[in-house]
């Protein structure tokens, strides 16, 4: 089978993510310092996209409480139409193109409202780019049509924002996330084998639930939208605390459950609900560092990354699945339209 265009996006995606931290701690390095200036100076600070560039926003949010900074997390057509913004906050918008209705529109409210906005986007020519206080162009080569590049690069160029406010984004950070994108490279071809073997992917009925917590929450629910925009099959994401708390009464055999391990906090709880999940059925598929291979049904393990950055490459794994499925899901339709006497419905006859 030829390789997919999203395929095609996914593999280069170590080299852009090299190329954007590349920039951002060189040419785009004063850009961020102005931007954590006018943020640390800011009595309200928002952080905000939609879509992909909304999860994207998710794992910066993250980073800034992990950092002692309260931020307030707000889908961008939520913060339009249902918040007043008050004059002396300062509004992180991440957008790929900068020109969604929602952002040019909220882009409108900011000003009118005399908020400072710091634009986090992939495209120089943008309404966001041009409008934005403090723009932070980041230079990737764009998708051809799922979010893969774009989607990471902003992730990247978010948290780096994030560090900069901490003055934690130095060479040091800068050489150790380079290191993990090298591995990644090396890792990409064992994670595509381990996706090819395994039967946790199958375009069936079975209902797919994410879960994660902190810095790689934003990579679960990016990691549903991969699975309907993709695969074209619902999915759904959470937190692993609000699903233990409440809807873990959906579990039930065959289901599949993705779940992303922090490195350090809630480590071993979480591997207690692998373990329950097992117990009731389930089929768990886990992403994080320092896994063993026995802790699920599928386990790709991550390379060593610095905390809270874990979200810059646990994602690749999802998005090599999603393109997976979605290419099961193509033959499977083709085998049902050939072979219509193979639907079996809930009375166990065939039509």
């Amino acid at each position: 089978m030829s390789m997919t265009n999203f395929l095609k996006d996914i593999l280069r995606q170590p080299l852009e993510l090299q190329r954007a931290l590349d920039y951002l701690s060189g040419v785009g390095r004063p850009g961020l310092d102005e931007a954590a200036v006018a943020i640390n100076h800011a009595h309200h600070v928002y952080v905000t996209g939609i879509g992909a560039s909304w999860h994207a926003a998710l794992n910066a949010g993250s980073m800034f409480h992990s950092g002692g900074r309260p931020v307030y997390l707000h889908d961008a057509a939520e913060l339009l139409h249902f918040a007043t913004i008050p004059p002396d906050a300062a509004i992180i918008i991440l957008s790929r193109s900068g020109r969604s209705a929602e952002i040019v529109g909220l882009l409108q409210k900011a000003h009118a409202s005399r908020a400072t906005v710091v634009g986090v986007t992939n495209a120089s020519d943008g309404c966001l780019a041009r409008e934005a206080q403090f723009p932070i162009v980041v230079p990737v080569g764009f998708d051809h049509g799922i979010s893969v590049n774009t989607y990471s690069s902003l992730a990247l160029a978010a948290g780096a924002l994030a560090s900069t406010t901490f003055k934690s984004f130095d060479p040091a950070l800068v050489a150790q996330l380079m290191l993990s994108v090298a591995e990644t490279i090396r890792l990409i071809p064992v994670w595509q084998e381990q996706i090819a073997e395994s039967a946790w992917f199958a375009p069936t009925a079975y209902p797919y639930y994410f879960l994660a917590r902190g810095a790689s929450l934003g990579s679960c629910y990016e990691a549903r939208l991969l699975w309907e925009e993709g695969a074209k099959m619902p999915a759904t994401s959470m937190g692993t605390g609000a699903f233990r708390h409440g809807p873990q009464e959906i579990v039930t055999p065959g289901a599949r459950f993705g779940m992303w391990i922090d490195a350090t906090s809630m480590r071993n709880e979480d591997l207690s609900v692998v373990r329950d999940l097992g117990r009731l059925g389930a089929s768990v598929m886990l992403i994080g560092q320092g896994l063993s291979g026995e802790a699920g049904d599928l386990v790709f393990r991550l390379p060593e990354m610095p905390r809270d950055w874990q979200f810059l490459t646990d994602i690749i794994p999802a998005q090599l699945g999603a393109e997976h499925l979605s290419r099961l899901a193509v033959l499977s339709f083709h085998y049902i339209r050939t072979n219509p006497e193979s639907i079996t419905v809930r009375t166990g006859k065939t039509r």
